[in-house]
Formats: C-alpha cells, sequence, structure tokens
C-alpha cells in the first residue's frame, strides 16, 4: 500500500468513527422518536448481535491467528478461517455496520439514519480495502477463502457454512 493509500485509509476510518461516534451521542438524545416498538426491539437485538460480532474475532485470532502474547489480535500471521471467520471475513466491519443499523433502528430518527447509511457506506470501503491488504498478506490462500465466504453477509455464509459440513459428510 502506498503513502497516499494509507493517507486515504486512514481518512476514511477516521471519517467513519466520527460519523458513527456522532451517531451514537445523537441516539441518546434521539431515542426512539417514531415510538415504534418493533423498530426498537428489532434494534436492540442488532445491536447485540454488533456486540458479538466485534467480541468474537479477538478470541478467534488470538487462539488460531498465531499472535504473540505482545502484539494486538490484529497481527496474525496465519490465516483463520473457522469460528466467526467460516461465515464472514469481516466480523468487526460487519459489526460496526449491525451497530450502525441497530442505532437507526432504536432511534428511529433521519439523522441517525443519516449519518448510519453514511458510516455503513465508508465500513464498506473499508472491509474493501482490507481484502486488498489481505491479499497481498496471505496470496491465494486468501483468495480460495474469499471465494468461499462471503465479505459480510452473515446470512449467506450461514448457509454456505451449512451446506460445506453437509458435504464434508
Amino acid at each position: 500500500m502506498t503513502q497516499h493509500e494509507k493517507a486515504i485509509s486512514a481518512v476514511t476510518w477516521g471519517f467513519m468513527m466520527a460519523l458513527t461516534v456522532s451517531q451514537i451521542a445523537s441516539s441518546f438524545w434521539l431515542y426512539n422518536q417514531a415510538d415504534l416498538e418493533v423498530l426498537r426491539n428489532v434494534g436492540w437485538i442488532t445491536l447485540w448481535g454488533a456486540g458479538f460480532c466485534g467480541v468474537a474475532p479477538i478470541f478467534t485470532l488470538r487462539r488460531k491467528g498465531g499472535v504473540s502474547k505482545e502484539q494486538s489480535y490484529i497481527h496474525m500471521t496465519i490465516l483463520v478461517d473457522s469460528g466467526i471467520y467460516a461465515v464472514v471475513r469481516h466480523p468487526q466491519y460487519l459489526s460496526f455496520m449491525l451497530l450502525n443499523t441497530g442505532l437507526m433502528l432504536v432511534a428511529q430518527h433521519g439523522l441517525i439514519t443519516v449519518l448510519g447509511v453514511v458510516a455503513i457506506g465508508l465500513d464498506y470501503l473499508i472491509a474493501l480495502e482490507a481484502d486488498r491488504e489481505a491479499i497481498v498478506k496471505f496470496g491465494d490462500d486468501y483468495k480460495l477463502y474469499r471465494d468461499r465466504v462471503p465479505r459480510v453477509n452473515f446470512l449467506t455464509g450461514l448457509v454456505r457454512l451449512l451446506r460445506r459440513g453437509r458435504q464434508s459428510r
């Protein structure tokens, strides 16, 4: 990755985080504006899913990614394709997308929706860049993994995982 690409990536990440933090803060004041209980409840379930997708990779990568004890879990040396990584390639970016979606459903306000939609778009762009970086780091193994496991589509990932399980019997 060139210095220019790194700078663009850092700006994209920073802007996405600023939007997400703004969305979280605004949700406290704009909570449940439309008073639609079903949407609010689905939003809370979505937020719990975001929490799971955000935390599960930490344990999976630490345990299976060849990370030394002194380093952060993100410094894996082994391509991990099990656990949550057998379902989606980028669970932590999915986590941010679910967080943004959950906040939109819980707050039910136009401002929160606009912030969330833009943040989700940036999350997706960051996930695309992460795929490019992983191909450089892991090569053809990552390309095969990429063909097997969806980027952030959890439902498609579950269906594919179940099919792979049936085929291996």
